[in-house]
């Protein structure tokens, strides 16, 4: 009698004891974690028939109509889970490898842009700066905003092309009267030779300026130097050479700003 009790107390405590690990050993729906670490006390085959179960629930799951709604959390453990696994194309059934891509581009253009995000709402260019901007756009029409960038130097101002072009466009508001200058260069374009740098570099990285001179009119290509240190000497030097027996015409074009210089018969520059 004790014995057939003893038996059943202890068949009771097994069935609840074998229920209660069943429930832990469960997939967790709700926490991947928990999940995770319950499947690591699981046989090999018992996770395989549990894997090729739950495949074809995604199976029957994919023939639906309606989409299933992925939250932020589901799309970034697709993420990072499709990382470590080497066939994740293969093991996405309700989700596209496309989309998946799709997601990992978003999440990548969001870190850089929080990254790059400028703490500091102080101005990048400070008040004088613009107000000698303004001033020297309005009282110098001609002046391109290469001219204005070297005037700003000369006073330890450093400022961008863009920048000073921002600014120029608040006060040039209207065009003055008379011929534009591109129609200006093409009536003249037979009478000026275009001059600029070209900054290149050599097998060991080191900096060369190549100083090339073209007609406006055929673009034919005039002259050409190359130096590591342009000086104005060396510069006067190049439009020496580039006319010889005094034949050149009669002015010099920077592409860069709205200045004429004429050439000397001597090699000179006169503005």
């Amino acid at each position: 009698m004790i014995l057939s009790r003893l038996k059943r107390l202890v068949g009771t405590h097994v069935m609840v004891l074998r229920a209660r690990c069943v429930h832990w050993t469960k997939p967790l729906t709700s926490s991947l974690p928990l999940g995770t670490l319950a499947d690591l006390g699981r046989s090999k085959s018992e996770l395989v028939a549990e894997n090729a179960l739950l495949r074809q629930q995604l199976i029957m799951l994919k023939r639906q109509v309606k989409r299933p709604v992925c939250t932020k959390t589901d799309r970034i453990l697709l993420v990072l889970l499709a990382r470590v696994v080497r066939a994740w194309k293969q093991a996405l059934l309700i989700v596209q490898p496309e989309t998946l891509l799709r997601w990992h581009r978003e999440a990548f253009h969001l870190y850089w842009k929080n990254k790059s995000k400028a703490h500091a709402h102080k101005p990048k260019v400070a008040t004088e700066t613009i107000a000698f901007i303004r001033e020297m756009a309005a009282e110098n029409r001609l002046w391109g905003a290469e001219r204005i960038r070297g005037e700003l130097l000369k006073l330890g101002m450093h400022v961008c092309k863009r920048t000073i072009q921002k600014y120029m466009r608040q006060v040039r508001t209207h065009q003055p009267g008379g011929q534009t200058w591109a129609t200006f260069l093409r009536n003249h374009a037979e009478d000026i030779w275009a001059c600029d740098f070209l900054q290149v570099t050599d097998l060991f990285f080191r900096p060369l300026f190549a100083f090339f001179i073209i007609e406006l009119k055929s673009r034919k290509v005039i002259h050409v130097g190359v130096t590591r240190s342009p000086t104005d000497p060396w510069v006067a030097q190049q439009l020496r050479e580039a006319t010889p027996y005094g034949h050149a015409p009669k002015y010099r074009h920077h592409p860069d700003s709205c200045v004429l210089v004429e050439l000397s018969k001597e090699g000179g520059l006169r503005e």
